[in-house]
């Protein structure tokens, strides 16, 4: 193998190594509090434990209330405060007032120091 090809093929595989590395930096959620589909009691805080550091102010999320004894098919944004924790690659949800019993989904956005948003949601329901 000639010495164009061999320095062609290392450049090759370095810029693919390169590129594989930056596509994986991107923020995914790897678990939550209360855990997508779980059925519990209400939480006084929802925790979001992402694979990357976050930057908060860019970052945020939506709890929304999405059926209640009662009052099917609603949907109703819930009063939260979203903010980071002292672990940089976790975002909390504190509701203003406890949950009452029904199903919800929170609709987040996380961004990490590549500036890709990412997002996505999942649901639980308070008993």
């Amino acid at each position: 193998m000639s010495l164009f090809k061999t320095t062609t093929l290392a450049a090759a595989l370095t810029t693919g190594l390169l590129l594989s590395a930056a596509a994986q930096a991107h923020p995914k959620l790897i678990t939550s509090n209360p855990a997508d589909g779980s059925n519990s009691v209400a939480p006084a805080k929802i925790e979001l434990h992402f694979s990357e550091n976050l930057t908060t102010q860019f970052s945020g999320a939506k709890l929304i209330m999405t059926d209640m004894p009662g009052m099917p098919n609603s949907p109703m944004g819930i009063k939260a405060t979203i903010s980071g924790s002292d672990d940089p690659k976790t975002m909390v949800i504190k509701p203003a007032s406890p949950l009452s019993s029904g199903s919800y989904k929170v609709e987040w956005r996380a961004v990490s120091s590549d500036t890709h948003p990412m997002t996505g949601n999942f649901s639980f329901k308070v008993k």
